[in-house]
C-alpha cells in the first residue's frame, strides 16, 4: 500500500542532515509512504536500481547469497537509514545487495526521476549521501580488521553490543535484542556453531538469557571486557 507521505512525522537521519524546514518539506513531500509486512523483499542484488527507501519504522537487512544458497546478512537497518543509496546517480549500477524487512516496517520512498530532480535542487542530498556511503565503507572496514585482530569471542561481544545501543530495548530484566544466531553470526563474522556455543556459555554465567529470536543482556558491561 503506497499513501502520501505529506503528514509524515519528522525523522532524524543523516540523509536528510542540515536541510532547512522548506527542503524538508519539499523532499518528504516528493515521497510516499510504504508499509511492508515482516519478512517481506524490497530490493534484488543485480537489479537496476529504481528507487530509494528511508526506513521510518520497523528493522530490516541488507543481504547476500552464498553460491551454496546461505544468507549471510550484512548489516541491519534501523530507522533513519537508507536503501538504494546508489539510485542518487544519473546511470546507477545495479543494487550489490538484497534488502528485505525483519519486522513491520515503513519506509518512505521516491523513484528515481524524482529523486534525481530533488538532488539538483538540493545538493546536500548528494553530499549526505556520500557521507553516508562512506560511513557504511567504515562499518566494512573495521569488520574486516576485525576478523584479522580481534578474537571470535570479542567480535561477537562487540556485535551484540552495537546491536543493544542501536535497537536494543530497555527492561527491568535487561537489554532486550531482537536478533536470531544466524544473523548474529554473520554480522560478528563468526560461525553459527561458534555463535550457538558462546551464547550459550554466556547464558550459563549469567551474562545474557536467549530464546528463539531474541537475546536479553542481563550485564551489558560484563561483555565489555571479553
Amino acid at each position: 500500500m503506497t499513501v502520501s507521505a505529506s503528514s509524515a512525522a519528522p525523522l532524524k537521519s543523516k540523509f536528510l542532515a542540515g536541510l532547512d524546514a522548506t527542503a524538508l518539506r519539499h523532499i518528504l513531500d516528493a515521497a510516499h509512504v510504504r508499509h511492508l509486512g515482516r519478512e517481506k523483499n524490497i530490493t534484488f542484488g543485480g537489479e537496476r536500481p529504481d528507487h530509494l527507501f528511508l526506513l521510518r519504522a520497523g528493522r530490516a537487512k541488507f543481504y547476500t547469497v552464498t553460491e551454496s544458497g546461505a544468507e549471510v546478512v550484512l548489516l541491519l537497518v534501523v530507522p533513519g537509514d537508507v536503501i538504494g543509496l546508489v539510485s542518487l546517480l544519473s546511470n546507477p549500477p545495479p543494487y550489490i545487495a538484497s534488502a528485505k524487512t525483519v519486522s513491520e516496517c515503513d519506509l518512505l520512498v521516491w523513484d528515481h526521476a524524482t529523486l534525481r530532480r530533488l538532488a539538483k535542487a538540493y545538493p546536500l542530498l548528494t553530499e549526505n549521501g556520500l557521507r553516508l556511503a562512506l560511513h557504511y565503507l567504515g562499518v566494512y572496514m573495521k569488520r574486516h580488521i576485525g576478523v584479522l585482530s580481534k578474537s571470535a569471542e570479542s567480535r561477537l561481544a562487540e556485535a551484540l553490543l552495537h546491536l543493544a545501543t542501536q535497537s536494543g530495548e530497555v527492561h527491568s530484566s535487561g537489554v532486550e535484542i531482537d536478533i536470531t544466531n544466524e544473523q548474529l553470526s554473520s554480522l560478528s563474522d563468526v560461525s553459527p556453531f561458534t555463535a550457538s556455543r558462546l551464547l550459550s556459555r554466556w547464558e550459563r554465567d549469567g551474562k545474557l538469557s536467549k530464546r528463539r529470536g531474541r537475546v536479553t543482556l542481563l550485564a551489558p558491561e560484563s561483555l565489555m571486557i571479553v
